[in-house]
């Protein structure tokens, strides 16, 4: 199944002004995970400024592969 990798931008300011939230989004069609890291094998990155995401990402990473989250994750 495909799933995206982003980077939450808004998590990365609130963490610099003090707080500590996750800063990535791992998103397929069953769920919207929240972590720190993940591991995955085989992937691409994709810029698209004129079609985001729903969240509204412009960049995220695209893989078939299963993502692997290290450490904490967040539902």
């Amino acid at each position: 199944m495909k799933t995206y990798i982003h980077v939450n931008q808004h998590n990365i300011r609130a963490n610099a002004k003090g707080a500590n939230k996750p800063v990535l989004t791992v998103k397929n069609y069953k769920q919207n995970r929240k972590c720190n890291e993940v591991n995955f094998t085989n992937g691409k990155i994709v810029y698209s400024p004129d079609k985001p995401l729903s969240c509204g990402a412009k960049v995220w990473i695209e893989t078939m592969e299963p993502v692997e989250i290290i450490g904490d994750c967040y539902v």
